[in-house]
């Protein structure tokens, strides 16, 4: 939106506005869902926290032995290098508890790196319980509890926030854009920002995001 629309906008009728903020909102939330069907949360989302999905699987397949529990999360190649080293794991679970605890955390390193491969990520090491983004948590509460409306709410106000103050940011910017090179320069950074955050949004509910697939 250039800033001659954004004018606009300030003398449109109120029906109007209240009618693009419910689309904005009706927007906001199929980019949500787009991200979640494609299962395209960050790749430093919570995958290598201990207390993250993979890891979950990891422990419920060594209290199971049912190494299939893990295999979902790499790929048919990388199965080969997984599978031994959780029968080895597995095989040491009732000797000795502090050489179990360190194949244990080893089994887990291995099973993390090798899905962080899948997405194209770098390993930096296991992350402690608890560091997970409250954005994810409730993602995945979401899907555990088979709900999205609470999420979507509380992500499509926290989005329109954020957009709301870009465009704020830029409007003010714009009235003193050619009073110096510098504050043009300000107005322009403020611009970019805000109309990449919108082609973003644009981006993702024309192509959808995802991580690269398995190989």
């Amino acid at each position: 939106m250039r800033p001659t629309e954004m004018n606009l906008e300030k003398n449109a009728p109120k029906g109007l506005l209240k009618t693009r903020k419910t689309s904005l909102k009706t927007i906001l939330s199929i980019v949500f869902v787009s991200l979640m069907i494609a299962g395209s949360l960050p790749a430093s989302a919570h995958c290598d926290s201990l207390d993250g999905p993979t890891i979950k699987d990891a422990t419920k397949a060594l209290e199971t032995n049912n190494v299939n529990l893990v295999l979902k999360w790499i790929s048919e190649e990388q199965e080969k290098e997984i599978i031994p080293l959780f029968k080895k794991t597995y095989a040491l679970k009732s000797g000795d508890k502090e050489v179990y605890t360190i194949v244990k955390k080893h089994f887990f390193e291995t099973l993390v790196r090798l899905h962080r491969q899948t997405e194209g990520a770098p390993f930096t090491g296991l992350k402690p319980a608890g560091t997970t983004k409250k954005i994810i948590q409730l993602s995945d509460q979401a899907i555990k509890n088979n709900d999205i409306d609470e999420l979507l709410g509380k992500l499509n106000n926290h989005i329109g926030r954020v957009i709301k103050k870009k465009y704020e940011k830029v409007q003010t910017l714009d009235k003193v854009k050619n009073d110096s090179p510098d504050k043009g320069r300000e107005y322009v950074e403020a611009y970019v920002d805000y109309t990449h955050t919108i082609e973003s949004v644009h981006d993702i509910i024309e192509h959808g995001g995802g991580h690269s697939a398995h190989k």
